[in-house]
């Protein structure tokens, strides 16, 4: 009986992809879930596997061939030939077999992957383990985190059994499906973890030394038109193979270079530093979150019109409301009455009457939104992070409390998906509680507006006349001037300090 290798769905918009490299001959024999081969787009690598276990028939796509969506790959002849496919995972003296992959199949052995990471992240980083190899573990026990650009991941057990091999260590770069280890389940699980535990070192040179690791025949002809080596780019596919977007980013990198060093000689190395000063200094690696911000940030900057746009409002009439009716909120809602459900709910006002700064640019499209997905930009311990709360336009007063209150939460625990913080159409930071009076706020990509609140303050204003004291409060938006008008920005803003002084307003949906 034969059995169709066929391409798999690639992503939303991508109909074709680079046929990269073959791990498999024909005519070898393969367990179910065993990697194929691995395809390579022009914004990720897949990796193919075995639908069942066989032998390897005929492969219709080779190396280098550009395939489509559901195109076929190969063929795998399965049946009596193919009982033998599972043997090889049990022999330790072989590295590929080791980093294969159908734990299920070896008898008794349960890969550890890495799982799903979220939209867009192809990879992260392996901050702790928790477990060594030789523990014994329960299913659903906690092994390892992983760090990516956003958020942390913890992985749990798949199995009850004994940790036998650990294939990614503290630190490892690892792809979005990669194993991590390898756990003995089971009745062998005491017996598996000591051979599995030798054999480790031997893995896992095979796999650092990279000398029989073929880069991707794109990635090849890519370098050579670019004029790049190997040696100058980084691989980020199977084993550190070098793929085509691995080339691309190596030639921006060169070509951004030599202006950069020339035009911005300022960035060059550090002033020199005394002795007796570096032995007081302290130096930390920046965390993948960090480095994230960072990069978002100045990308942010590079790549917006961006503008900012000042405005105060007098919070008089929101706080005499607040003070009045938090009591009886909180008894009712179980939830304490902010300011912040006030803001978000004249913001999803404002944004109906502007609705560029609730759109975004896609190429030479403006895309309207309509909807408001609200991020609330949360300080944590480990950096800023904008869990985001979906159709926050139709929620209430209530609704919306409780959402800021339960995301805040988990942002500070740590525990927020990647779900929780994409999709995002519009955002508010509150710098106030930190004491800033004033301060221009940076859009968060690809959204086009970002409203910046900041501190009540005590200031004398004139009212009907005189001169009183009133709690006054800036209020500033940034905005991308490249599909918001000065005139929209200020239309927005006047909306916003109009609904927060008569908050009436908003219940008239005016």
């Amino acid at each position: 009986m034969s059995t169709e290798v066929r391409v798999p769905t690639l992503g939303e918009s991508v109909t074709e992809a680079t046929v990269a490299t073959w791990f498999k001959k024909p005519g070898d024999t393969v367990a179910a879930d065993e990697m194929l081969c691995e395809l390579e787009t022009d914004k990720v690598t897949v990796e193919v596997p075995s639908p069942v276990a066989g032998t390897l028939g005929e492969i219709v796509a080779a190396e280098g061939d550009t395939v489509g969506v559901d195109a076929l790959l190969a063929t795998i002849s399965e049946g009596e030939g193919a009982a033998p496919a599972p043997a090889p995972d049990k022999t330790e003296d072989t590295p590929k077999a080791a980093d294969s992959g159908s734990g299920s199949a070896s008898g008794g052995s349960v890969d550890v992957m890495v799982p799903t990471l979220g939209e867009s992240v192809t990879e992260a980083t392996v901050s702790t383990w928790f477990k060594q190899v030789g523990d014994s573990v329960t299913q659903d026990e906690m092994l390892c985190e992983l760090e990516t650009d956003k958020v942390s991941v913890e992985v749990p057990a798949p199995a009850s059994g004994t940790l036998s091999e650990i294939i990614a260590g503290e630190g490892d770069t690892v792809q979005a499906g990669g194993k991590l280890a390898v756990m003995a389940s089971g009745d062998g699980a005491t017996s598996a973890a000591p051979a599995k535990s030798e054999a480790a070192p031997a893995a896992a040179s095979g796999e650092t030394s990279g000398k029989d690791v073929e880069d991707a025949p794109s990635a090849k002809k890519a370098m050579a038109e670019k004029g790049i080596t190997a040696d100058q780019v980084q691989g980020s596919g199977r084993d550190g193979r070098v793929m085509k977007e691995d080339v691309a980013k190596a030639a921006v990198a060169a070509t951004a270079a030599a202006p950069a060093a020339s035009a911005q000689p300022a960035q060059a190395p550090r002033a020199p530093v005394s002795a007796d000063d570096a032995a007081r200094e302290e130096r930390v690696k920046m965390t993948r979150l960090r480095q994230t911000i960072a990069r978002r940030l100045k990308d942010s900057q590079n790549t917006a019109a961006m503008l900012t746009t000042y405005n105060e409002v007098d919070m008089t009439e929101v706080m005499a409301l607040r003070n009045e009716y938090k009591d009886e909120f909180q008894k009712k809602h179980g939830v304490k009455l902010g300011f912040m459900s006030f803001f978000t709910k004249a913001c999803c006002h404002a944004l109906k009457e502007v609705p560029e700064v609730n759109a975004e640019i896609d190429g030479t499209d403006i895309v309207y939104k309509n909807f408001v997905h609200m991020g609330i930009a949360t300080g944590t311990p480990t950096g800023l992070v904008v869990p985001v709360i979906r159709d926050a336009d139709s929620m209430s007063f209530a609704d919306i409390e409780k959402a800021i209150a339960e995301k805040g939460a988990r942002a500070r625990d740590g525990k927020l998906s990647m779900a929780e913080m994409q999709g995002g159409t519009f955002t508010i930071s509150n710098g106030g509680v930190y004491g800033s009076l004033m301060s221009s706020p940076i859009l968060n990509p690809p959204q086009s507006g970002i409203l910046g609140m900041h501190k009540i303050q005590q200031r004398p204003m004139v009212v009907n006349g005189e001169i009183v004291a009133r709690p006054m409060m800036y209020l500033a938006l940034s905005y991308d001037h490249r599909i918001v008008d000065g005139k929209g920005a200020v239309t927005f803003l006047v909306r916003v300090k109009d609904a927060l002084e008569d908050p009436r307003r908003l219940l008239m949906d005016l």
